[in-house]
């Protein structure tokens, strides 16, 4: 008997344990269980950005080559046998410095000889001066006397010109290249002697697409690198050419730089990027802030703790940012996460708050 009470008991027990979360609603009293079915509210966390000014710069990057600001073949205007060489391969010369000379005893000779023939000319017209002043020749007399002097003032003139060609000058200051000729040599005007170039200040070459043909000006500056030299150069837009290339659509270029310790070569490759604009009192955003829509773009801004919608306008683009020019202020917050979660007038938690200058 007694074990037949204890059987039951458990078996009580045991529905009991059953069934008392199925019947323990029911028992709670009303306040409990509208607690229990009424969840907590949350808000969504966003991460947004104060909007402050900060100076940005319109930029193009292109590439060019780096170009000497004056560069000459060096040749003669006479044939004949280089008595002198007068310059170092790679060194500097000074504009007006001889650098070559050809053979020219001939040339001496023929002025030699002008000379003392000038000498005589010269004092032949003087005594027939004195005799035309006092009346003891013809003026005819006298001009056939002067026109001879004349000319072979002339026939010096042109053996000094003649002279002259023999000799090769450097027409502007600059670093002489290597020579491919030796004293001794013949050589005429069609003969490679050297080059001569001025590499300071050194031009930059380079194009842009045309579209931004009315964007760019003179003055403009420009940042360049080129392979080999760990430096970053400047330099200034000085030349635009007035037409379009039809063959790839882009508006050909030159800046001019200095180049005082000869780090650049002409001929070198470099890459640039031109500066167009520099602008200051910018309000910039990050890209993935803007949300575009049909011919327009906005943000979501957050005032007061509620969200709102800006219909903005906007300018210059970087690789991670994008100027506002119209539709918010300094001291904005904008939305930079959450944007596919919030609707306007839904009140939101500031997760992280970041200066836009400081991102």
């Amino acid at each position: 008997m007694t074990k037949r009470i204890v059987t039951i008991t458990i078996i009580i027990l045991i529905f009991g344990g059953l069934a008392y979360p199925k019947i323990k609603p029911l028992l709670s009293s009303p306040s409990e269980s509208q607690n229990q079915n009424t969840p907590a509210r949350t808000l969504l966390k966003v991460d947004v950005v104060e909007m402050e000014y900060e100076t940005i710069e319109d930029r193009i990057f292109s590439s060019g080559t780096v170009e000497a600001n004056e560069v000459v073949e060096l040749s003669s205007e006479a044939s004949g046998i280089i008595t002198g060489i007068h310059f170092d391969e790679g060194r500097r010369v000074a504009k007006g410095r001889l650098l070559v000379k050809i053979n020219d005893s001939e040339l001496q000779a023929q002025k030699q000889r002008a000379e003392f023939r000038l000498n005589l000319a010269e004092q032949r017209e003087e005594r027939q001066r004195r005799l035309l002043e006092r009346g003891g020749i013809s003026q005819d007399d006298y001009d056939a006397t002067l026109n001879e002097l004349n000319v072979l003032r002339a026939e010096a003139r042109l053996i000094d010109a003649q002279i002259d060609r023999t000799e090769i000058r450097a027409p502007f200051s600059g670093i002489v290249g290597l020579k491919y000729v030796s004293e001794g040599s013949y050589i005429t005007p069609a003969t490679r002697i050297a080059s001569l170039q001025e590499v300071d200040p050194i031009k930059i070459d380079f194009s842009i697409p045309e579209r931004y043909l009315t964007r760019v000006a003179i003055n403009d500056r420009i940042l360049f690198s080129v392979q080999g030299v760990d430096s970053t150069f400047t330099g200034e837009v000085y030349a635009i050419e007035p037409r379009i290339d039809t063959q790839t659509r882009t508006l050909q270029i030159r800046a001019l730089s200095t180049n005082p310790e000869n780090l650049l070569f002409p001929g070198a490759f470099a890459t640039i990027t031109l500066i167009m604009e520099e602008i200051d009192n910018a309000l910039m955003v990050p890209a993935i802030a803007v949300i575009p829509e049909l011919n327009a773009q906005k943000l979501f801004v957050l005032r007061d703790g509620r969200v709102e919608e800006a219909r903005i306008q906007t300018g210059i683009r970087t690789s991670e940012k994008v100027q506002v020019v119209a539709g918010v202020e300094r001291g904005d917050l904008v939305l930079t996460t959450g944007l596919l979660q919030v609707r306007p007038g839904m009140e939101v938690e500031i997760s992280e708050l970041h200066k836009s200058s400081e991102i």
